[in-house]
């Protein structure tokens, strides 16, 4: 997928459909004076619903629906008939999506199964019409109940993507070459930094037709955090990562120190991140000899470890059994699949959209002028 179609955020703005009003109809025929009120209820305003759907990947068919508006319910009538209700919105989103008010941050939901549904704004409910208030005193009641309101917010959607395994990595350190050759993905290779600008998925295939999820998320470098190089855009892939696996080529300068600042870059974004397995993979290890890597082991960080080499195949098996043993190390991998941090507090000054438009919809709503009193009713004609 190119650049430009992967949209791991949007910024929306939803309303859903406000109740219609009850009725303050009488009944009138021939030989029946005295009909009494028959008025029906107002229809119920249509919800706003996110649903989960596994065959969205991004939010792209988000970025230019800017506006998503439920139906409002129907005016009750006479003779006990009720208004029709609004119709609802139902918005697909990719498995992963988590759902924030953009106004002021609060999560409102964390959409993680196919076919998982939540109500993000529920539509009013519809006025009683005038036959749910005739009394013995008060057997002509003229008034009736107006509709409740609709609700209204923007809405930020951020897809987090899902994967078991997360490649974390500075830019260049062999992260998508590593992908390619684990899987059967083909992310962008190159001999420069930021070749990867949007994370990739990748199945491993196991044994005994076992397999499990690899993301190639995109070059972090010091100061990520604080919006350097490709910032942290894409940090917030990793926070769904059961395991991350730290890549560091060989030739690096201090392989312990390099770990340490994309540790460190993590721990900024999010605390909770160190809470994660974590297994180091140092790169490009098919130049080095058994004395050298026996030398370079002392200086390693107290973590699992494994020297690799992607254009070799060098230890690429081991480091699927070091990965697979990982994942099932406290139990059932497939029982534990999918239990990944679900959402953090989101600062609305680190997200960028494009300039917002007008984001004020006026109500299109043809109702009819009304007085309410203290009680919530309104005071109407008859209807005939």
């Amino acid at each position: 997928m190119s650049d430009s179609n992967f949209v791991d955020y949007v910024k929306i703005y939803c309303r859903s459909g406000k109740g219609g009003r009850g009725s303050t109809h009488f009944r009138r025929e021939k030989y029946i004076p005295k009909g009494g009120p028959d008025g029906g209820d107002g229809g119920d305003g249509g919800h706003i619903i996110l649903r989960g759907n596994r065959n969205y990947w991004t939010l792209l068919h988000l970025r230019f629906q800017r506006h998503i508006l439920a139906g409002h319910g129907e005016s009750g009538s006479g003779r006990l008939c009720s208004g029709k209700k609004g119709d609802s919105k139902i918005i697909d989103v990719p498995c992963g999506t988590v759902a924030y008010d953009a106004e002021t941050g609060e999560y409102l939901c964390d959409i993680t199964d196919d076919g998982q549904e939540v109500i993000i704004l529920r539509g009013g409910r519809g006025g009683r019409g005038n036959n749910h208030f005739k009394t013995p005193t008060n057997q002509a009641p003229r008034y009736a109940q107006p509709g409740e309101p609709y609700e209204e917010r923007r809405i930020i959607l951020e897809l987090k993507v899902l994967a078991d395994v997360g490649l974390v990595g500075f830019p260049n350190a062999g992260k998508s070459t590593l992908l390619s050759v684990m899987t059967a993905a083909k992310p962008k290779i190159a001999n420069y930094p930021f070749t990867t600008l949007e994370p990739n998925l990748g199945i491993v295939s196991y044994r005994d037709l076992r397999s499990f999820v690899m993301a190639d998320i995109p070059g972090i470098i010091e100061g990520a955090s604080e919006g350097k190089g490709l910032g942290h855009r894409f940090l917030r892939h990793i926070e769904r990562n059961s395991l991350l696996l730290f890549l560091v080529p060989a030739d690096a300068d201090d392989i312990h120190a390099e770990y340490r600042i994309l540790l460190n870059e993590l721990t900024q974004f999010n605390p909770e991140l160190l809470d994660k397995r974590r297994i180091l993979a140092i790169s490009k290890s098919d130049m080095l000899d058994d004395e050298l890597i026996a030398a370079m082991k002392e200086d390693l960080p107290d973590i699992p470890h494994i020297f690799i080499s992607s254009v070799t195949n060098y230890n690429i098996q081991q480091l699927k059994d070091m990965l697979w043993g990982e994942l099932n190390k406290d139990g059932d991998y497939e029982k534990d699949k999918g239990k990944h941090i679900t959402h953090r507090n989101l600062d609305i000054k680190t997200v960028e959209f494009e300039e917002d438009e007008d984001f004020v919809v006026e109500d299109d709503s043809d109702d009819e002028d009304f007085e309410v009193d203290e009680n919530g009713f309104f005071y109407m004609e008859d209807e005939d």
